[in-house]
């Protein structure tokens, strides 16, 4: 097939675009309903803001493209370059240096804050106060600025968490009308990672200053909302009183067909499907989606199924504001989707297996604005065979654009086929984050590492899910295999007048060959809008697997590590005693995994760890998280050593197979062979035979010994 550049018209028809100043002002309450309205990302912002972010990015990297432009010293402490907007005070002996984060003239917001680690004290000064409004743990302030108030306005704090707070960033939004600075108070020496997303509005924009106060006054509106964020699928609010209408439709091998057609200025407030196929992952990646609006001859919307709900590769449920994944398969999309004339989705089988689609749409009656309605837009891009490096560094490009509109969102799905069986050496995503808006010649949103891009850091390798981002897949061990990323731009969207380029660094701690890269870059555009797509082919959606074998490899922070397959050490009387297969995947080391399926709780089984010098060691098991496994106990020499504490590890993981390293406690051996007895301890209700997969241990060594 003939790769084709896709644009919206030849030709780029300037469109008004009106940004008057809104009725009504800008306040804590009206910046918290945001926090859960689809419908005004739809709409070009009126008053218009551009959002910005300052953050410790390593500020050397001030010419794009040019000899810094990769530099990575953003926070650990001793830059070259200190990571603030300015000194404003050098460090004396034992006092502390200040340093400028931002000083915002006009009229704004803070809307999203997040941080690693940080040591030292935060100031910030709202409009023309002498006292700052915040004076404090800097820790504190990136990660729930709200929570001082919080007592005094008679909120549970509880009420914040993984709702306002989510993972290490914090979503309480702070309005100014005339100024907002922030000053870090430390040690410049000392660990400091810090970003500050705000929005700047247009000078005639009517902003109410926060208060503390506020949290009491919009009290009951905080709850409602943190409700909502804290389950999307239960308690999303939607405005729609009209029937649902149904998609039902079998797509053959190499057949595009229309499974709905919508007639009239309306939106889809809720898109939802659900695909079934003899081989369900491959349906996903290889089934298209397209929504056209408006006569449009290519898809706004051109993305593999699977990908667009943020599910990919294969089925992982997740629950947040704009996407939403069940166990069963079902998915949501609640980005509302507005067109003037007409809407057609497509399905687009490239596949070679047939596919039944199910679902439907909630529509909602629409009157499309010819100066302030917008498109949705979310067009799929992947390279496969890409060398990921820390040597030779890529801007990714997500997405280029030229027109207005907002971007609203990011999902990255990406095979890392690393050998090193930890995050010191296998982790893909030291990369930042760089945004251009209109007229930037330095990005207005510079980050410090793709996981802070996605809201974690230290390139956690746990499946987690919050209301805008989460990391739904990652089969380990540590970063390697397939993993997904999603952060989702509700509160701080990004709107842009003539041009939007957003790029990420993929930045990895080795050459690692054989890296794929899928991303969707979802925005909303106003009719006129061009991008940089590609039609999809089938060389893009071509069934990707990790390679059939590896062997974990002593680099990194896996280093000074000797690795046993578990199947080459157990014992004869295990060999024996208990029941045991080998599970065959590209997922397991050596291309097999020993399971162990224990009859009965206090049933044990045993290995023989070699150990060939006198020395302080660390023992590693690389174990499988399965949704027939249980929790086990473990024993060295007879006695505990760490693992999972008195709790035990407990393997069980409903919906997903993952690769998981358990690490003991450091402990003096000496030379020769220990024994490490694991012990199974049940399992949750409703696994009938349970199941225990064990990959391969690491003897580690940390140090001499005493």
């Amino acid at each position: 097939m003939t790769r084709i550049f896709v644009a919206l018209a030849a030709i780029v028809v300037p469109v008004p675009i009106v940004t008057l100043a809104s009725a009504e002002p800008i306040t804590t309450g009206s910046l918290i309903g945001e926090m859960i309205d689809m419908h005004q990302l739809a709409e070009f912002p009126s008053p218009y803001y551009k959002t910005v972010q300052f953050s410790s990015y390593d500020h050397r990297s001030s010419l794009p493209g040019g000899p810094d432009w990769f530099a990575n010293s953003d926070g650990f402490g001793g830059e070259p370059v200190p990571n603030f907007e300015k000194v404003l005070k050098p460090p004396q002996g034992d006092e502390p240096g200040e340093y400028l984060i931002c000083d915002v003239a006009g009229p704004g917001a803070i809307v999203r804050l997040w941080t690693a680690r940080i040591a030292g004290n935060i100031r910030m000064w709202l409009d023309d106060a002498s006292e700052p409004v915040y004076d404090g743990s800097a820790d504190e302030f990136l990660r729930a600025v709200y929570r001082r108030y919080a007592a005094q306005a008679g909120l549970d704090e509880s009420v914040f968490d993984g709702t306002f707070r989510q993972r290490d960033a914090c979503y309480f939004p702070i309005a100014f009308a005339k100024r907002c600075r922030i000053v870090w108070i430390g040690n410049h020496k000392d660990i400091h990672f810090y970003q500050v997303q705000i929005r700047r509005y247009e000078p005639n924009a009517q902003v109410v200053t926060f208060k503390p106060s506020d949290l009491k006054t919009y009290a009951e509106r905080i709850r409602s909302v943190a409700e909502v964020l804290s389950s999307p699928q239960a308690h999303w609010k939607y405005r729609s009183t009209q029937l649902v209408l149904p998609i039902d439709a079998s797509v053959q091998p190499g057949e595009t067909k229309e499974v709905l057609a919508i007639d009239g200025s309306k939106a889809i407030e809720r898109l939802t499907l659900r695909v079934s196929a003899a081989d369900l992952d491959r349906a996903l990646r290889q089934t298209i989606l397209h929504i056209m609006f408006d006569d449009y001859p290519w898809g706004q919307v051109q993305s593999p199924v699977g990908d667009f709900f943020g599910a990919a590769p294969g089925i992982n449920p997740y629950d947040s504001a704009a996407f939403t994944v069940e166990p069963d398969g079902t998915m949501t999309c609640r980005y509302v989707m507005p067109f003037a004339k007409n809407c057609r989705i497509l399905l687009q089988n490239l596949g070679g297996q047939p596919i039944t689609a199910t679902g439907s749409v909630l529509p909602i009656n629409y009157s499309w604005d010819d100066a302030r309605s917008m498109h949705f837009r979310a067009r799929w891009r992947v390279d496969h065979d890409l060398i990921a490096s820390g040597e030779r560094v890529q801007d990714m490009p997500y997405l280029l654009a030229d027109g207005a509109g907002r971007y609203v969102g990011t999902a990255l799905m990406l095979l890392n086929p690393s050998d090193v069986p930890s995050s010191g050496g296998c982790w893909w995503g030291e990369g930042d984050e760089k945004i251009f808006v209109d007229e930037d010649v330095q990005p207005s949103t510079f980050g410090t590492g793709s996981e802070d891009y996605f809201n974690y850091s230290w390139s956690s390798a746990d499946i987690f899910v919050f209301p805008y981002c989460g990391q739904p897949r990652n089969d380990g061990p540590a970063n390697r295999g397939f993993v997904t990323n999603t952060r989702w731009h509700i509160l701080d969207n990004l709107p842009f007048r003539n041009r939007l380029r957003f790029y990420m660094e993929l930045f990895s701690h080795e050459p690692t060959p054989g890296v794929s890269y899928a991303r969707i870059g979802y925005h909303y555009g106003r009719p006129g809008l061009m991008d940089d797509h590609l039609a999809i082919t089938q060389a893009d959606v071509r069934h990707l697997q990790l390679p059939p074998t590896w062997e974990p490899a002593a680099r990194g922070g896996a280093r000074n590590s000797v690795f046993h397959q578990a199947e080459d050490v157990l014992t004869p009387e295990s060999k024996e005693r208990v029941k045991t297969t080998l599970a065959v995947s590209g997922l397991w080391a050596g291309g097999r995994m020993l399971v162990w399926q224990p009859a009965e709780p206090g049933e044990a089984i045993a290995f023989r760890l070699p150990v060939t010098a006198d020395g302080r060691y660390a023992i590693h098991l690389t174990t499988a998280r399965l949704p027939q496994s249980g929790r086990i106990s473990v024993r060295l020499d007879g006695k505990r050593i760490g693992f999972g504490g008195d709790n035990g590890i407990d393997l069980h993981e409903p919906y997903r197979v993952l690769s998981r390293d358990v690490i003991s406690d450091v402990v003096d051996l000496k030379q020769g062979d220990h024994e490490l007895v694991l012990r199974y301890e049940g399992a949750p209700a409703g696994v009938a035979a349970p199941q225990i997969g064990l990959d391969f241990f690491w003897v580690q060594r940390r140090g001499n010994g005493r």
